[in-house]
């Protein structure tokens, strides 16, 4: 492996890039004609059309499109029952189809979707759940990608990375077929909704007849059976109705997807599964926290995009196999880019966010599960990041404070990355920053899909060496690294 160095800040560059690759394709439901209008539904009309087929072209045509297409994907068959069981109810009554031909009518509603065929970036970097078969000096990581297709849809990937000993990193195989998580029921929080109920207004009687109702942590099949027994009188009220669906809307705005044990990381794609994130889900900034009852779990927070509006989202895990996702809630949740802290500091919740869209701040949850609003922590005010400062990834701890990676936005909207140190016990205190910059565009990083930009969405700390992924122009993806006390000795003292 070689590595060159970057001669304003010291920092290794690695040898190693990732590029996008048009080959990682899923299977998505394909529905021809359904944003148009006609006279006879389209869907109707090819189930017509693909039944007037006799069984044994039925049964050719099905075999072809195994034959091309099995092995790009997981369960190929069982993905095409599923998209049959979606149009089933176009299928005339008291035919009874046989299996062959359910599964070519799920192909012909099937469609693959290249998911980083636009753009592969802003990747973190978190330890990963299997450290088995690693010698010694070396840390497997698990690095979470923002894969950009068609259409700008953004999904979330990943891949896994071996670090160390020293300066040395290795990719692991990123080959075969992707699978998006299977949704499995979800258990909610009973504080999630109430906190939901404060963002959106709602505060009257069928409102805290459900809240109070509901056990702390509740399943769906909970939910149905309170709103199920909500009293006659409460219903009859004018607004009822309408909080009812407000309240659906917010449950089901909640979700939880599993994949088997059988698909290694890699292959696992986060899909947009909710009409809030359908055009995408951006820049998700992973992070392994230590809980208050001593146990690990992995957060990571996103954007999630319906094409017209955004609002912060929080990813749970404690394996990366099943994740639950939930929204985020109060004032500093209402912009892009919050990043938790790894540990409560004092008994609280803490992330830094850009409330304003334009500075870093410090927020804190409070006990009702609402991020307060944001107080300030870097303001832009050096050439490079005038335009707006901002962070890149959570809060990584060192003996002498948190350091934080930050990104800088300067004239052209070039993208820098920077870094400052926090106080341990008291976030809020600056202690120095590294005021000419960590990470820029080189010459070639410059040129991609949004020229000019190096992202990051987090890093870590290995055996005294600080590893930052990062996207460059939201085309490609590589990985820096230096001794994190050559960091940490090139900061200022600052004053704000």
């Amino acid at each position: 492996m070689t590595a060159v160095m970057n001669a304003q800040s010291s920092i290794t560059r690695h040898d190693i890039v990732m590029e996008p690759d048009g080959r990682r394709v899923v299977i998505k439901l394909f529905v021809p004609g359904e944003e148009t209008q006609g006279v006879k539904n389209r869907t109707q009309m090819l189930i017509e059309r693909i039944l007037q087929l006799d069984e044994a072209e039925i049964a050719r045509l099905l075999d072809d499109v195994l034959t091309r297409f099995a092995g790009r994907h997981h369960d190929l068959l069982g993905v095409f029952q599923h998209h049959y069981e979606l149009v089933q109810h176009r299928v005339p009554n008291g035919l009874d189809l046989s299996p062959t031909a359910r599964s070519l009518i799920g192909a012909y509603f099937s469609h693959e979707f290249a998911v980083e065929a636009a753009a592969l970036c802003n990747p973190s970097m978190v330890p990963h759940p299997d450290q088995t078969g690693l010698d010694p000096g070396e840390l497997r990581v698990a690095i979470s990608l923002r894969q950009i297709g068609e259409g700008h849809i953004s999904s979330v990937g990943f891949c896994s990375a071996v670090l160390g000993p020293g300066d040395s990193i290795r990719m692991e195989d990123r080959d075969g077929p992707l699978m998006i998580g299977q949704r499995v029921g979800a258990q909610h929080w009973k504080n999630q909704l109430e906190a939901a109920l404060i963002d959106c207004g709602i505060d009257n009687e069928a409102s805290a007849y459900v809240v109070s109702a509901l056990p702390d942590r509740y399943t769906d099949q909970d939910f149905e059976d309170v709103i199920g027994h909500v009293p006659g009188e409460l219903l009859a009220r004018p607004t009822s109705q309408e909080t009812i669906d407000q309240i659906r809307h917010i449950v089901a705005d909640e979700y939880a997807v599993q994949f088997p044990c059988a698909v290694p990381l890699h292959q696992r794609v986060l899909w947009p599964a909710t009409h809030a994130e359908s055009n995408g889900m951006e820049d998700a900034r992973f992070v392994q926290v230590l809980d208050p009852d001593g146990r690990h779990i992995y957060q990571g927070t996103y954007t999630a995009y319906d094409g017209k509006h955004i609002s912060g989202r929080v990813i749970f895990s404690r394996d990366l196999r099943h994740f639950e996702v939930t929204r985020l809630h109060g004032p500093a949740a209402r912009n892009k880019g919050m990043a938790l802290f790894p540990r409560y500091i004092n008994g609280r919740k803490m992330a830094l966010c850009r409330s304003d869209g334009e500075t870093l701040g410090l927020a804190v949850r409070d006990n009702r599960h609402r991020w307060q609003p944001a107080e300030p922590l870097l303001v832009p005010h050096r050439g490079w990041d005038l335009i707006q400062v901002g962070n890149c990834g959570s809060p990584i701890e060192t003996g002498e404070g948190w350091l934080v990676l930050t990104h800088g936005v300067g004239p052209m909207r070039r993208y820098a990355i920077g870094a400052m140190l926090l106080d341990l016990e008291n976030p809020a205190r600056v202690i120095a920053d590294l005021p000419e910059g960590l990470l820029d565009p080189d010459e070639i990083e410059r040129e991609g899909y949004v020229p000019n930009v190096v992202y990051s969405c987090g890093g870590l700390i290995h055996d005294g060496r600080f590893w930052l992924p990062y996207g460059a122009s939201d085309v490609r993806i590589g990985f820096a690294s230096m001794p994190v006390e050559q960091l940490l000795a090139r900061m200022v003292p600052t004053g704000y």
